[in-house]
């Protein structure tokens, strides 16, 4: 696009030069007009780029922060399995524990 403008200016300097305009003061000035255009553009498209940059490194900041809590999720939810599996293991030893002293007083009562 500021391709675009630059040979616009160009071609219509080239051709008041070779049209034999004796006043160029108008094309002069609407170059004049598009070279700073151009150059906004240039700054624009630059500070559009650096945006661009800054979203994409802050997004890839956030990624690897989900993949981190992620990673903590996992592991808590292995933890909480661990617990989960010595929770049951113990509550079985001690349901054997009580059926044994259930057993035990059964026959002490019974004798």
């Amino acid at each position: 696009m500021m391709r675009s403008l630059v040979l616009t200016a160009t071609l219509l300097a080239t051709a008041a030069g070779l049209c034999g305009c004796e006043d160029l003061k108008p094309l002069q000035t609407d170059i004049g007009d598009l070279k700073t255009k151009v150059a906004q553009l240039q700054n624009d498209v630059q500070a559009t780029k650096a945006a661009a940059d800054q979203a994409n490194s802050s997004a890839r900041a956030a990624q690897q922060a989900a993949d981190s809590a992620q990673q903590a999720s996992r592991n808590a939810q292995s933890t909480a399995n661990q617990a989960l599996a010595a929770a049951q293991s113990s509550q079985s030893a001690v349901d054997a524990t009580n059926e044994k002293l259930d057993r035990m007083f059964k026959r002490s009562v019974s004798k």
